[in-house]
């Protein structure tokens, strides 16, 4: 692991964040920041400034984006947001609106 960069309480469900970490997992910095630019979903905005935080940090190390790639990229789930919303016959039914925790961290190519 050369650098790491973490997200915590992205207001984001993990399961949605995992859809596009999937895309993303192994591949090089620049193809992973061209699929996060050009993918319509929410997720894409947070894991483009964590993967920019970790190439920031890579990058105060002394190594260019272009001998980076993504070693390890995972989403964990956060403490949920518990809601209620006004139901039939009086009733409230509860709602969780889920967190996630991300951690990326970036290795060199080896050739």
């Amino acid at each position: 692991m050369i650098a790491k960069a973490k997200g915590q309480f992205i207001r984001i469900s993990p399961m949605k964040i995992r859809q596009v970490i999937d895309l993303i997992r192994g591949k090089d910095v620049m193809t992973s920041l061209a699929v996060l630019l050009h993918t319509h979903k929410g997720a894409c905005r947070p894991l483009t400034k964590i993967l920019n935080s970790a190439i920031s940090s890579a990058k105060q190390k002394g190594l260019s984006e272009e001998q980076l790639y993504i070693s390890r990229i995972i989403a964990d789930q956060g403490p949920s947001w518990k809601r209620y919303r006004a139901a039939a016959f009086g009733r409230a039914t509860p709602i969780l609106k889920r967190t996630s925790h991300v951690t990326i961290e970036l290795d060199l190519i080896t050739k």
